[in-house]
């Protein structure tokens, strides 16, 4: 359900379960004409309305710089919004920003940046899992049960006693996440947690995500990468280069909406060779390619460019489609049959 000034609610799938300290019915987080200005006059987010019901598995999905960072910030209680009113837990977040409740918020609300090592600053493993309970002035039996499950959870016994320099990308992702785990919060938030690691590992930091979400906490989760939604989300908000939201819906309609995808930028059209014949389709911001110029290339005629390994299935009109569009490179080049796109895909 795509949206422009007015837009439609969206049903969303009632939880099934309510993390402990949560209210029945109460919503997590409330936002009202939300907006952010950073110091130096740039608009991060501007007019955001939005209401997150416990045991959400919400995405925030934009390109880079349309705000979803400094929308966790918000909903972490880090900083306070510039305009509108925004509540957490029942909480005034400006009030939580400002220092109060500050230690009850934090416990029930987690947040894990983007980069790990921001989390990560102390002698070994196990002390920075231990930091947050801690601090919390949790019974030493509290700490040492605390940091067992958040470390089972992201399969990281083994790495206790290890320094934090010493880990793997992907390693220092999961210590991170058992860092915030180790305070059993009711809501977890991930700015890009698969962001510059190698695919096993991005799939295997999925799955553990999954089990996460299964556990009935309220997961919001920030990324542009558009193949991890489906896996970890059953409601999706895409947010626009204005730092507005574009769109509120569940996770199916959104990527099957190739116009909505590239108005936000999350994917892009660009002309491809493979085995001598050069095409169209669209492509994620993370797919590498080469720019191809189609002046020099000759498409043999009659012949459809298709993304490399795709699944070719026969269409009522004789032009191959694949993962749901129609490759229509010979169009772009002005071959004997035109061909055009109907779907997103997300790499070839």
């Amino acid at each position: 359900m795509v949206a422009g000034d007015a837009r439609a609610p969206l049903a969303v799938e009632q939880a099934t379960s309510v993390g402990p300290g949560l209210g029945s019915g109460e919503p997590v987080f409330d936002l009202r004409g939300v907006g952010y200005v950073y110091p130096n006059r740039q608009v991060a987010l501007d007019g955001v309305d939005l209401v997150v019901q416990p045991g959400e598995r919400l995405v925030l999905l934009g390109a880079n710089g349309s705000g979803k960072s400094t929308l966790l910030k918000l909903l972490d209680g880090i900083i306070a919004p510039s305009s509108g009113t925004m509540r957490a837990l029942g909480l005034d977040v400006a009030a939580v920003a400002a220092g109060e409740n500050g230690f009850r918020f934090h416990r029930a609300v987690g947040l894990v940046f983007q980069d790990p090592d921001i989390q990560l600053f102390s002698a070994t493993v196990m002390d920075d899992v231990a930091f947050g309970p801690l601090q919390l002035g949790m019974s030493h039996d509290e700490i040492t049960e605390c940091c067992r499950e958040a470390m089972a959870a992201m399969e990281i016994e083994h790495l206790a006693d290890r320094a934090p320099f010493e880990l793997s990308g992907g390693e220092k992702k999961r210590a991170a996440i058992a860092s915030v785990l180790s305070l059993r919060p009711d809501v977890i938030l991930l700015d890009e947690p698969t962001a510059s690691l190698d695919p096993r590992t991005k799939w295997v930091l999925v799955d553990l995500i999954q089990r996460l979400a299964a556990e009935g906490r309220t997961l919001i989760t920030a990324t542009h990468e558009l193949d991890i939604v489906p896996r970890i989300s059953n409601r999706v908000i895409v947010l626009g280069e204005d730092r507005r939201i574009l769109a509120d819906g569940h996770p199916e309609a959104i990527l099957a909406d190739r116009d909505l995808l590239l108005r936000a930028n999350l994917i892009h059209e660009h002309l491809h060779e493979h085995a001598g014949v050069v095409h169209r389709h669209e492509h994620d911001a993370s797919h590498p390619h080469e720019d191809v110029d189609p002046g020099t290339l000759q498409p043999e005629r009659g012949a459809v460019g298709l993304a490399a390994g795709a699944a070719l299935a026969p269409a009522s009109d004789g032009v191959a489609t694949t993962n749901g569009h129609v490759a229509d490179g010979l169009e772009a080049l002005g071959g004997p049959m035109a061909a055009s796109s109907s779907g997103p895909t997300t790499g070839s």
